[in-house]
């Protein structure tokens, strides 16, 4: 009984470490996103990229439906629904590469400039590619978790993988929402 007390509180130690380190991971990555927020204005000041709007908002949609998904992929684990857990684990993954497909296959092939053709360029590059670039390792990190969930390594009381992938995939969609109107709303597109 003695080590499984020790094993309860040996994890409960290393689970407040993780924490810590995780959120002070996405505190930083958040600085690295808000200086990109703020390059965006100082360099495109009242106008905006012309960009596709229609995939601008199917992108953003598709990108809120994941977060949904990864939402009730934590609460279900948490609920011992291995199930459910991992149907929305895999939802989340899905709807991470449509995203991603989208932004880097669809919106970069229509758009009318390119990254070196000047500021406009830049910008929606940069921004919209760093962002891809963290689906893309969130996509990875959901890989992992639903392997490890399909092996059966997460219960009801023991899942911080999972909170930590809800919590990084959250905080990859919220960085979305302050970049979506500050490319495809704010401003006005040049020469209209």
């Amino acid at each position: 009984m003695a080590a499984q007390a020790l094993s309860a509180a040996d994890y409960a130690r290393k689970l407040a470490n993780n924490r810590l380190g995780l959120w002070l991971f996405i505190l930083s990555d958040g600085f690295m996103f808000a200086g990109l927020l703020v390059t965006r204005f100082y360099l495109l000041g009242e106008h905006r990229p012309h960009v596709d709007q229609t995939v601008g908002i199917i992108v953003t949609a598709v990108l809120l439906v994941s977060s949904f998904f990864m939402n009730r992929a934590e609460v279900m684990i948490a609920h011992g629904d291995r199930r459910g857990f991992l149907f929305a684990t895999f939802m989340t993954m899905f709807l991470g590469i449509v995203f991603m497909a989208g932004v880097v296959g669809v919106e970069w092939q229509l758009a009318p400039f390119k990254p070196d053709t000047g500021a406009d360029g830049a910008v929606f590059f940069m921004m919209t590619g760093m962002h891809a670039f963290h689906v893309l390792t969130g996509v990875m990190f959901l890989a992992v978790v639903f392997i490890n969930g399909l092996r059966g390594h997460y219960s009801a009381e023991r899942h911080y993988a999972v909170e930590a992938c809800a919590n990084y995939w959250h905080f990859v969609d919220i960085v979305w929402q302050f970049f979506y109107p500050a490319l495809y709303l704010i401003g006005t597109v040049a020469g209209s």
